[in-house]
């Protein structure tokens, strides 16, 4: 008598990556949907560093000058890029805390999906959001007259830093996302991005601050990345003689890294022990 043996189902490691990359690609898709239907919150969150820019750069440029006569504008736009990679916290820890709130994390952690999908499903679709408000800003800084000077392949390094950054720090959103839980409480949090975020280089020079306030600017993950896409764009910048204003491109590539080994994994597991 011969026995029917029935396959075996694969659980390897590929099959396992393999569907937490589907299941993470599905959520993405969500999420991006929602852009369709929501298209006045799309047009803010890309408005945004427009208008900073425009502000800083036309009402107060004027009376701040870049060492070497440089312009202040092409300063500005790199600084303004880096600047939004980091407001890019916000977005992030309000959507996946109104998830928390309304029950819908609850609901996916209850389907036969990986623990990971749902955090990088939030990081994929936050990353392409902050790939469109860079063409954006790109773009309005070459209707204004700036430009990069040192070739394209410098340029989309500059790019790929600032996206480095805004990877990072989207985890970090995630994780206060999943630890606050409420969209009411995000507004304390976003009260504390914005200091962050003015404390750096993208407006002023270190130098001009009191030394122990521009040693905490010049070291700022937002600085480095502003600093190394000055330097690849060929635009001014502010220099200085400390290690991190002399190696801000290395600077730019290690924050980011640091940043993501922390709260990458602190995300997941923030997310597996939801609800007990």
């Amino acid at each position: 008598m011969s026995t029917l043996l029935q396959p075996t189902p694969d659980t390897g490691v590929p099959y396992r990556v393999r569907w937490a990359i589907t299941d993470a690609w599905t959520l993405t898709t969500r999420e991006t949907s929602h852009w369709l239907r929501q298209p006045f919150e799309m047009a803010v969150g890309l408005l945004f560093p427009i208008m900073f820019f425009l502000m800083f750069g036309y009402l107060i440029g004027g009376d701040i000058s870049v060492p070497g006569g440089g312009d202040y504008r092409e300063a500005l736009i790199p600084g303004t890029l880096a600047m939004t990679m980091m407001f890019g916290v916000e977005t992030t820890m309000t959507a996946m805390a109104a998830d928390t709130q309304k029950g819908v994390t609850d609901r996916f952690r209850s389907m036969p999906m990986s623990a990971s999908a749902v955090v990088m499903g939030r990081a994929t679709a936050d990353l392409f959001q902050s790939a469109l408000s860079l063409v954006a800003l790109v773009l309005c800084g070459l209707l204004t007259g700036w430009t990069w000077h040192d070739g394209l392949p410098s340029m989309l390094l500059a790019l790929v830093l600032l996206l480095w950054l805004r990877f990072a720090m989207l985890w970090i959103g995630v994780w206060l996302g999943l630890v606050i839980r409420s969209t009411q409480a995000t507004a304390s949090v976003q009260i504390l991005v914005y200091p962050l975020a003015f404390l750096s280089n993208v407006f002023a020079s270190p130098e001009s601050m009191p030394a122990w306030l521009g040693a905490l600017a010049e070291w700022n993950p937002v600085s480095a990345t502003a600093a190394a896409s000055r330097e690849l764009f060929g635009n001014p910048g502010w220099g200085g003689d400390s290690w991190a204003a002399a190696h801000p491109v290395l600077l730019a590539a290690l924050w980011p890294l640091v940043i993501t080994a922390v709260f990458l994994p602190l995300s997941v597991r923030r997310y597996r022990r939801l609800s007990r």
